[in-house]
């Protein structure tokens, strides 16, 4: 095992980035052999499980309520409608189902007991589960620990700096302070983040600087190319090129050598040439299935005639670390505590997404 570094600083990393390509995939490829097996890639289904009405503003999410795009929202799925998704993710490969709610945050009651059963279900199929589901305190996820959860998604987005010119309706130490709430219970996190908003590569490797400074490391990190989306206030960004992709991966896996590198959002512009070069430079896990919450994904065939090719085989659930075990709501020992937490509210205005939500207005 490599040593795992937690004093990375900014200029380090962005001397990483800009390495010669070939230097920089043959050390991120070496580092990825010694940390993983390099033929073995994890395949996770992400369901939207309530989609739409988000009341934030986060610049990239065709879910957040002010804005108008061609989301249908749909009020909380059944437990057996979730049952019946991850038994199907389960039959074409998939060994771990991320369970994605538009919230800013957790709320205790009836829907939140509907997703610690949902929880508890897909655990008992011998998978993976992971929720996204906004900000959540401490005794939520003790909850969701209890209930059977294997990972917590909270993402970074970006780097502090940045992180401003995209969302004003929460805080960026509010995702530090979530993700400290899971490292209190037995639950791994997956935090990472997008590239192609607008930001510089100084952001980038800020983004990179927060998640290595903290200990442990997240256990997964996906890397998201922005899917540009109509009516969005990042809707004319251009696509990144695969080339700052591959170097993103890369850097990513020298700087987490232990982590779980997410190839996500944005493979439907990515050829497999390109992909293959991200799975050599240390990506380990992809998202099958025909969508990404709300925007495309390719086909759950073709990733697997995409596996076959290159000699990839789908990672089997628990490799990682021990499955936990469910425990039933009758014999928890966590209650509901009606919390209101003051999430941060932060003042100030971003100019794009506030002609985004003017636009909006004057469709609907």
């Amino acid at each position: 095992m490599s040593v795992t570094k937690h004093n990375w600083t900014k200029a380090e990393i962005l001397d990483i980035y800009n390495k010669p390509l070939m230097e920089l995939l043959y050390e991120a490829a070496t580092i990825h052999r010694v940390n993983h097996d390099p033929n073995t890639v994890q395949v996770s289904t992400l369901l939207s499980i309530k989609t739409g009405g988000c009341p934030e503003d986060c610049g990239y999410c065709p879910q957040a309520a002010r804005y108008h795009t061609d989301i249908e929202g749909n009020d909380l799925m059944s437990v057996q409608h979730v049952k019946a998704q991850a038994l199907r993710a389960k039959s074409t490969g998939s060994s771990r189902v991320c369970m994605g709610a538009a919230w800013r945050n957790v709320k205790d009651g009836e829907e939140f007991d509907q997703v610690l059963e949902m929880v508890r279900t897909i655990n008992k199929l011998d998978m993976e589960v992971c929720c996204t589901l906004g900000m959540l305190t401490e005794n939520q996820a003790q909850r969701l620990a209890e209930a059977g959860l294997y990972a917590y998604n909270h993402n970074l987005d970006s780097s502090e700096e940045y992180y401003k010119e995209v969302i004003s309706t929460r805080g960026f130490e509010d995702r530090l302070e979530t993700i400290d709430n899971v490292r209190k219970t037995n639950v791994t996190v997956c935090s990472g983040g997008i590239i192609g908003m607008g930001e510089k590569i100084e952001d980038r490797a800020g983004m990179l600087v927060a998640l290595s400074t903290l200990n442990p490391q997240p256990e997964s990190t996906p890397i998201n190319a922005l899917v540009a989306v109509d009516g969005t206030p990042l809707e004319d960004q251009t696509p990144v090129s695969i080339w700052e992709m591959v170097r993103m991966v890369a850097t990513t896996r020298i700087v987490l050598p232990e982590t779980q590198v997410r190839l996500s959002a944005g493979r439907t512009q990515m050829s497999r040439e390109g992909q293959a070069m991200c799975f050599f430079a240390g990506a380990n896990s992809i998202f099958a299935g025909d969508k990404l919450l709300t925007t495309p994904n390719p086909d759950v065939n073709e990733d697997m005639e995409m596996f076959k090719l290159l000699g990839l085989n789908p990672q089997k659930p628990f490799i990682k670390k021990t499955q936990p075990q469910s425990v039933e709501a009758k014999d928890s020992q966590f209650e509901a505590l009606g919390e209101k937490p003051k999430w941060t509210r932060p003042e100030h205005k971003i100019e794009r997404n506030e002609v985004a939500k003017t636009k909006a207005k004057a469709v609907k």
